[in-house]
């Protein structure tokens, strides 16, 4: 056990002292934090609206008021929601209203509009997108979806008609299926409890796509000495053949552990970001650490040369940590979200959303599972594939 200490910290004083390590385990993923958060980090949290709507709509048509109606579902206090004002124009104005930007939607409904339903004839109402974003495509969307809850009451109408009912009736009906309520209305409501922030996914993201480069410096520098010929003279030492692979699993597993904290506590300050539970952080970072350091190893077994071992480092890094959402969140399902879930960086960015809602040890069974699983996995392919020469 003291020859495995006394290369561990011969180990880690080489790699401190290389200050490559201190450049990508932690001063560039802080940059490029910072850099991420200016371009994109204030979208996410900009608030939606407000929108004008110029709507012309025929005094005493209860009908075509229901459908300016259906927009008062979407609320109307600013208090980052979404904020509609609608402003009664005449027919004439409302395009140039939309169009010159006093507006975001217009809205015109003719006259004869609830007559129409009522009879099963129906007629043609005139929505004007203008230029409002998000919000207005909200806006235009409720409004869709009261016109077509309206055309059923119309289709009705028609329908009682044909079955013989009578004028009265058919209007009983056109009446009650037109009048109901939209059913799309717009709510405030809390992200769900694994669901980051934009910020809080930018931190995670980076942190576990540098892990990857990270634990790299440990492991892969079985090959680096392979290539010098100091492997050689150390595996000639009086010692356990094991030591030598055990030093740089070790050192391995402290630089990244160190470095995924420094990223998640420097990275939740400068952003604003709380991720939760501590010990639940820390469970999830031992988990992904552990699993990126077995990925190293089939990495270390399959390249010739130090050079063949940095592509490939680099490629495995950059590929799982894009399929895990380090720089934007990617959905998918079937067999290719299957796929992407069992990514240890998609599995640690999910487990911190998990904490970061407010959940602890007790919550983060799944990604942990999922971390370990990936990790004994390498682990045994890394024992099983032809090893080209590092003689781990």
């Amino acid at each position: 056990m003291r020859q495995l200490w006394t290369m561990t910290r011969s180990d880690l004083r080489q790699r401190i002292r290389d200050k490559s390590v201190v450049i990508f385990a932690i001063i560039v993923p802080l940059a490029l934090m910072a850099v991420l958060d200016l371009v994109i980090g204030d979208a996410q949290d900009e608030p939606i609206g407000p929108v004008t709507v110029a709507a012309s709509v025929p005094a005493g048509d209860d009908l075509a008021a229901a459908l300016v109606g259906a927009l008062d579902g979407l609320g109307g206090d600013g208090a980052g929601g979404l904020r509609v004002t609608v402003k009664d124009a005449p027919a004439e104005q409302v395009r140039d209203l939309a169009r010159n930007g006093e507006a975001q939607v217009g809205l015109i409904v003719p006259d004869g509009f609830g007559a129409s339903l009522r009879s099963g004839t129906g007629k043609q109402v005139t929505v004007i997108e203008g230029d409002g974003g998000i919000g207005t495509q909200i806006v235009i969307s409720v409004l869709q979806e009261a016109i077509d809850h309206l055309e059923a009451g119309s289709s009705s109408a028609i329908a009682g008609s044909r079955l013989g009912l009578t004028p009265a009736e058919v209007a009983a009906a056109a009446q009650s299926v037109a009048a109901a309520r939209p059913s799309i209305t717009l709510a405030r409501g809390a992200a769900s409890n694994e669901q980051l922030s934009m910020s809080g996914a930018l931190v995670a993201g980076q942190a576990g796509l540098f892990l990857l480069f990270t634990v790299g410096f440990g492991v892969l520098a079985l090959v680096y000495e392979r290539d010098q010929g100091t492997l050689a003279r150390l595996r000639s030492m009086p010692m356990r053949p094991g030591l030598v692979v055990g030093a740089k699993a070790l050192v391995a597993f402290i630089l990244g552990v160190v470095a995924t904290s420094i990223l998640l506590t420097v990275g939740g300050l400068l952003f604003g970001v709380d991720f939760g539970s501590v010990p639940a952080i820390a469970v999830l970072v031992l988990c992904v650490v552990t699993a990126s350091t077995s990925l190293m190893f089939i990495v270390a077994r399959v390249a010739r040369t130090s050079e063949q071992a940095s592509i490939a480092q680099s490629i495995v890094a950059l590929v799982l940590g894009i399929a895990g959402g380090a720089f934007f969140p990617i959905a998918a399902t079937g067999f290719v979200g299957t796929l992407l879930d069992l990514n240890p960086i998609s599995a640690f960015i999910r487990g911190l959303g998990i904490t970061y809602g407010g959940g602890g040890i007790g919550d983060i069974g799944v990604p942990v599972l999922i971390m370990l699983g990936f990790a004994v996995v390498a682990a045994a392919i890394s024992r099983v594939i032809p090893d080209r020469g590092a003689g781990l």
